[in-house]
């Protein structure tokens, strides 16, 4: 059996419970070692044989599943973040389902949720922006050009982009021409939740400027919006005057907020 497991995004103890458990039983592990924290290896037992796959490539990855499940051992396929993110993870279920190899998906907490976590942020606010756009700059590996920088920026949503550290000077650009203000709020955050943590906050305007000047060039996602500033709305969730399901709302409560106005 395979078990491609999310590491999560940095710290060891974001991994989840399930992916815990299944390293630790592992016979064989093999991990993306030029992103995953190496102190997740930690969870292995002692006699347990590890790859990192940073030095491997699709085919080598694939011989080591195929012999290791034909010896009848347990494999662990160990994924920065989310796998389901930006993780190749396609490409080898296709060849394990080719081998008639079963292998199962264990999610991970993503980058992306690191970040915001480190930013003390929320992506959707109320009245700010309700959609999150996850993307990344063409770069040695092309985007379709349905899906640029520029398009995505015309919506004026929360964007959380990976991948793209060091193209700043164009996704600054791109990012103006598409429609974000010269000072609509920018973080970039390098290596989320991992004890070098790096927050630089700046504005569209001066994204690569900041880049530049705190040495960022990779392992960095970059969140644009106004979901970084401080106007929005409260919810509407928690409104006393506001009717779900679990409870009704009080016209006391409108009353009283009327008059407070």
């Amino acid at each position: 059996m395979v078990h491609i497991v999310g590491a999560g995004c940095g710290a060891p103890d974001l991994i989840t419970v399930r992916g815990v458990n299944l390293l630790s039983k592992a016979d064989v592990i093999i991990y993306a070692g030029s992103l995953v924290n190496p102190k997740l290896l930690d969870y292995a037992n002692e006699n347990c044989k590890i790859y990192n796959s940073a030095k491997m490539n699709l085919d080598e990855v694939i011989e080591v599943i195929k012999d290791a499940s034909e010896k009848g051992l347990d494999i662990v396929r160990l994924h920065t973040g989310d796998p389901c993110l930006y993780g190749a993870i396609r490409e080898q279920m296709d060849k394990l389902d080719e081998l008639d190899i079963a292998y199962d998906n264990t999610p991970g907490v993503s980058s992306f949720c690191g970040a915001a976590a480190a930013l003390q942020a929320e992506y959707t606010l109320p009245n700010v922006s309700q959609s999150v756009i996850i993307t990344r700059m063409a770069g040695r590996t092309p985007v379709p050009d349905k899906e640029s920088i520029r398009s995505f920026a015309a919506h004026n949503a929360t964007m959380v982009i990976f991948l793209s550290a060091g193209m700043t000077e164009m996704l600054q650009k791109e990012l103006i021409a598409g429609g974000y203000k010269e000072d609509t709020e920018v973080a970039i955050v390098y290596k989320a939740t991992w004890p070098d943590q790096k927050i630089v906050r700046c504005t569209c305007g001066t994204l690569h400027e900041s880049a530049v000047s705190n040495g960022i060039k990779n392992l960095a996602l970059i969140a644009v919006g106004d979901f970084l500033g401080n106007d929005y709305e409260l919810s509407k969730l928690y409104d006393p005057a506001f009717t779900t399901s679990f409870r009704n709302g009080s016209s006391k409560a409108t009353n009283s907020s009327e008059e407070q106005r």
